[in-house]
């Protein structure tokens, strides 16, 4: 019976080696075909669910004033992205979602049921919502660093910056216009991922260098806030419907400060209008009244005149074919200082009579009216003025005195800087310069002469002309600093109709513009409030704002009185 077992178990015994020998040489061969034939396919297969390649945006460059504070930068935000064709459940999953996100489920359930392999699900999400997401453990649910744009300053020069749309592409103002220069570049990276999906790393040095470049302004952040805070006061006191202040340095053309009221505040721009984002010290233009009078008078002056040339001003009345000119108060013969001084509309056509439409015309044209200055800011308009052979002899006396020509707020300090700037008119600047995102230079922006317009001497005349107006007697009396010569033209100009020809009743634009001090001007500023109630005249509503801008501008940028800065040359030159 032994002999017998051990006969029939011997094959089984042989057998049962045989198959295992042949299943490790199975195992083997199948080893060796995973592990060298395909290895590469299996790598990849392996690579692909555990990373992938991301197409990723640079982060978009700055807008920095001219002391480099930030006006506009990015800051990082969470992005919900998905990849539908790991999501089992999309309408049970878009539930989920927009119960925590506050979107539409219907929508959301849409996107995530598609064969794509990404879909965003929602842009710059709060850390708790986020932290709320990722309980879920959705699959197929990924979460992204990303960035967004914030205006550290709220509303502060917010209509010269604009904004940018939730796909970081310039809407308004700057971020528009040079949304080639910010914009970041685009690159694909390779990204790795955990077991549960979720984003491992991403190479921070590459996205980096692919940031934009950023702008640095003229603009100074001081400057505007303190021309923001006086012009806000000057509307809420006259309770006006909106107004602009702008300071300028004459000898270089740049924009220290470009102010509105009302303001937006650009981070939450969705809660405001459009009418309100444009940049009106661009783009509207206004029959600027008085304030013309001072090239009218420089046109004068380079024509022989000199500013004691005498006028005779009608006692208050003149009349110009079917049309009647008004002084607010009547004067019989004034010199060309008292014009200016007194303000008189009257003196003004009676100028322009005498040296003719052409010649105002051409030395209107010379301070830069009628043309584009090519600030820089989207959407310029470049005013009105027709050309001499379509004025009639009204048009021609009403244009002298400010009615019947329009200009836009950075036309009018341009010019009014010429004449601060010894008769030179220079283009003004609004950028500084571009910078890499290493923060080398990329292109500077050098102060450019565009003409000289009048002589010196003209230019010194008028200067003086303008500092009697800021005189107790003048019409700007209330635009004087005590220690500064200060010198500027109040202007006061019935509103325009839009519908039909003709002039609103009892809607004003009242304006000053003007620099200090006389002799060595550092800032010339223009101050513009429309539709002030009750008082209106340009001294009483626009000179205040304009003292308080000059006044607090002195003290910041170190300006001294003129008396001190005498006895400081003196004692210079004593040493």
């Amino acid at each position: 019976m032994p002999e017998k077992q051990e006969r029939s178990t011997g094959p089984r015994i042989i057998f049962i080696q045989i198959l295992l020998v042949g299943c490790l040489v199975f195992l083997g061969a199948r080893s060796f075909e995973v592990q060298i034939f395909q290895s590469g396919d299996l790598s990849r297969k392996a690579e692909n669910n555990y990373s992938r390649h991301l197409s990723i945006q640079g982060e978009r460059g700055q807008i920095l004033d001219r002391n480099f504070n930030k006006l506009g930068a990015s800051i990082d935000a969470l992005t919900v992205t998905a990849d539908p064709s790991q999501i089992r459940a999309p309408e049970k999953t878009a539930k989920a979602l927009s119960g925590i996100l506050k979107t539409n489920p219907a929508s959301l359930a849409k996107r995530l049921s598609t064969d794509r392999r990404f879909a965003i699900i929602a842009r710059d999400v709060p850390p708790d919502q986020a932290a709320r997401i990722r309980k879920l453990k959705i699959r197929g649910i990924y979460f992204k660093n990303d960035s967004k744009r914030f205006y550290p300053n709220r509303n502060l020069a917010a209509q010269v910056i604009g904004f940018t749309g939730e796909d970081d592409m310039g809407l308004e103002g700057l971020e528009f216009k040079y949304n080639a220069v910010l914009t970041g570049a685009r690159a694909k990276i390779k990204i790795r991922r955990d077991g549960t999906g979720q984003i491992l790393d991403i190479d921070k040095q590459k996205k980096a260098e692919l940031k934009g470049n950023s702008l640095v302004l003229t603009i100074d952040k001081k400057i505007q806030f303190l021309s923001e805070r006086a012009l806000e006061s000057a509307v809420k006191t006259h309770k006006a419907r909106s107004g602009m202040a702008l300071v300028m340095r004459p000898d270089t053309g740049e924009l220290l400060s470009i102010a509105h009221y009302p303001g937006f505040n650009p981070n939450n721009y969705q809660e405001y209008t459009q009418k309100i984002f444009r940049n009106r010290a661009v783009t509207d233009a206004f029959e600027p009244g008085s304030a013309m009078k001072v090239f009218t008078a420089a046109a004068a002056l380079e024509k022989g005149f000199s500013p004691r040339s005498i006028f005779y001003c009608e006692n208050g009345e003149y009349r110009i074919g079917k049309y009647i000119v008004h002084d607010t108060h009547p004067h019989d013969w004034l010199s060309i200082n008292k014009i200016i001084k007194f303000s008189s509309n009257i003196g003004a056509a009676k100028i322009t009579e005498t040296i003719g439409k052409e010649t105002l015309y051409q030395y209107l044209t010379g301070f830069g009216f009628g043309a584009k200055t090519r600030l820089g800011c989207p959407g310029e308009s470049p005013g009105l003025l027709l050309p001499p052979g379509q004025w009639s002899d009204m048009d021609a006396g009403a244009i002298s005195f400010g009615q019947g020509i329009s200009v836009s707020a950075v036309q009018l300090i341009s010019g009014i800087s010429a004449i601060a700037n010894q008769g030179i008119l220079m283009k003004p600047m609004l950028i500084k310069k571009i910078i890499s995102n290493t923060g080398k230079d990329i292109q500077v922006f050098s102060p450019v002469k565009i003409r000289t317009v009048v002589s010196k001497t003209t230019a010194d005349q008028v200067g003086k002309m303008l500092e009697h107006a800021v005189e107790k007697e003048g019409t700007g009396f209330k635009a004087a600093i005590e220690g500064y010569s200060v010198c500027g033209k109040t202007g006061t100009a019935q509103k325009a109709r839009k519908d039909r020809p003709g002039y609103e009743k009892n809607k004003y634009i009242s304006v000053f513009a003007g620099f200090a001090p006389r002799d060595n001007p550092r800032l010339a500023a223009l101050v513009i409030v429309d539709e002030p109630k009750d008082d209106y005249y340009g001294g009483d509503v626009a000179a205040p704002a304009f003292r308080e801008i000059m006044t607090q501008s002195f003290s910041y940028l170190n300006i001294p009185p003129e008396k001190e800065m005498v006895a400081i040359l003196a004692k210079g030159d004593r040493m």
